[in-house]
């Protein structure tokens, strides 16, 4: 037997007797009215280790049990002066059933003004494992829908990885026709005499239905059963088949996995704080994730290498894995690379982990701008010649090598009015190579300051000065031959 005591908020039981804490919270309301979704209740199954893993369902179907225990309205209700009473069922991580009774009932103030909804809720009592009530073959009875092969009842579940002893009994099948005769029991379908065969087996003259192996749910989540009775004596007297839907309830027995290792992202050396969401990891978890958190999984970066400018330059995304940038400062020329170690742990957190590695390397923005070596330089050059090379300029950038943030490109922008010279990219991509692309004439113009500037194929990612070299371009005289004319005759 349990023992409660009362403390603020709720109920507890003694975990010398039982290893099982029940808490609750009432809500008080001045309207007889309960509007759907409004919150009644609180239920809480807590074994002494902190395990939760619990699943609920209110055997009344007007209130609903969500999964984290909280009581609600699934339709309108009138709340009557005396009391309305209906049960909770919770099974535990060992398939056992635990049942408390919830009353409501109206309590008047002391002035009589109006009345509050009290909850008042009864010590849980313990059953066997899924200790399901007889199914009974339906004649009409509401919530029950015509298949073609015969009756649907609700569903109900066998946890997975229960060590028996089997064969283990999860419910009496029972008919009514069983006042009057003998009836014989048999099932067909999935896990009886369909593959896997052999999991379910029924007691031909007790109804009762067994399961002779653990479960596994990754392997088989629901069994659907067709259960047959007949008259064991009398020809004329059977049940149309029922149709049963067996649920294998879930038990976190799974770590995430990591769907690879490592991880590879790229992120700009520029990009912008808490706004550059540039790679995500996945893990996967075969636990189920949409009746239970055993699947839930989320995602926690736990050591980052290295620690530098600051240990905290990512974050992730707890639900979805995503990686962003949290912090400014990266520079590509110091950093190229960073690791990040990422734990993943199924039940949100709360339960079997596994860890992954990210690696991300860090791409070159334009943040060093490319500088001429010489910024001045005196050169001469022979009148008259068409594509001489006039000068070469040499530059240095910090940037990574072979990126469009490092390769450079050149313009004259003053000093050339007739254009005569060009100036193009050398095959290093560091350099600038001026020549002629008309000819000079020494008597016409004797000198060209020519001014270069420098810039990569990427623009900067601030604004910085640009670099600028003067070549000053001395014009040779050359002895031209005389001319001569030819004086044609007549």
């Amino acid at each position: 037997m349990i023992s409660l005591v009362s403390f603020p908020g709720g109920l507890q039981s003694s975990c010398e007797s039982i290893p099982l804490q029940l808490s609750a919270a009432s809500l008080k309301r001045a309207e007889k009215q309960c509007h759907p979704a409004i919150l009644l209740c609180y239920v809480n199954f807590n074994t002494c280790d902190g395990k939760t893993r619990v699943l609920f369902q209110s055997v009344d179907k007007r209130f609903d049990v969500n999964m984290d225990g909280t009581v609600t309205l699934k339709r309108p209700l009138t709340l009557r002066e005396a009391y309305e009473v209906f049960s909770v069922n919770a099974w535990d991580a060992d398939g056992k059933k635990h049942t408390v009774s919830i009353r409501v009932e109206f309590v008047h103030h002391l002035n009589g003004h109006h009345k509050d909804t009290v909850m008042n809720i009864s010590s849980p009592q313990i059953e066997s494992p899924l200790d399901h009530p007889p199914l009974a073959f339906a004649r009409s009875s509401a919530g029950l829908k015509r298949a073609k092969r015969g009756w649907v009842i609700p569903p109900f579940s066998a946890v997975e990885n229960s060590r028996g002893p089997f064969p283990m009994k999860l419910v009496q099948i029972k008919s009514d026709f069983a006042k009057e005769t003998q009836m014989v029991y048999s099932i067909t379908g999935e896990g009886a005499d369909q593959d896997p065969k052999g999991i379910f087996t029924v007691e031909r003259l007790s109804g009762n239905l067994f399961v002779t192996q653990s479960l596994d749910r990754e392997k088989k989540a629901s069994y659907r059963l067709i259960v047959h009775a007949v008259a064991r004596d009398l020809d004329n007297v059977k049940e149309n088949p029922m149709e049963v839907l067996i649920f294998v309830m879930d038990q976190n027995d799974n770590k995430p996995v990591f769907t690879q290792n490592p991880f590879n992202g790229h992120v700009p050396e520029d990009a912008v704080k808490g706004k550059c969401m540039f790679m995500k990891v996945t893990a996967t978890d075969a636990d189920d994730s949409q009746q239970t958190n055993n699947g839930i999984i989320n995602y926690k970066i736990v050591s980052q290498e290295p620690p530098l400018p600051k240990p905290n330059m990512f974050d992730i995304n707890i639900s979805t894995g995503t990686i962003r940038v949290q912090e400014t400062g990266m520079d590509r020329e110091q950093w190229p690379r960073y690791t990040l170690l990422i734990v993943a742990t199924d039940m949100e957190g709360a339960g079997y982990s596994t860890t992954g590695t990210a690696v991300i390397t860090i791409t070159d923005s334009n943040d060093n701008p490319p500088q001429f070596e010489q910024t001045s330089i005196v050169v001469s050059v022979p009148e008259n010649k068409v594509g001489y090379e006039v000068a070469k300029l040499t530059v240095t950038d910090g940037d990574e090598v072979g990126s469009p943030a490092w390769s450079t490109k050149y313009q004259i922008i003053s000093g050339d009015k007739g254009g005569f010279f060009n100036v193009s990219t050398g095959p290093s991509q560091l350099e600038g190579i001026i020549t002629t692309v008309k000819p000079l004439d020494f008597e016409k113009t004797k000198q060209y300051v020519l001014s270069v500037i420098v810039e990569n194929d990427d623009p900067f990612i601030s604004s910085f000065p640009t670099s600028t070299a003067t070549v000053t371009v001395n014009v040779e005289d050359v002895k031209e031959p005389p001319k001569v004319k030819v004086i044609s005759k007549p």
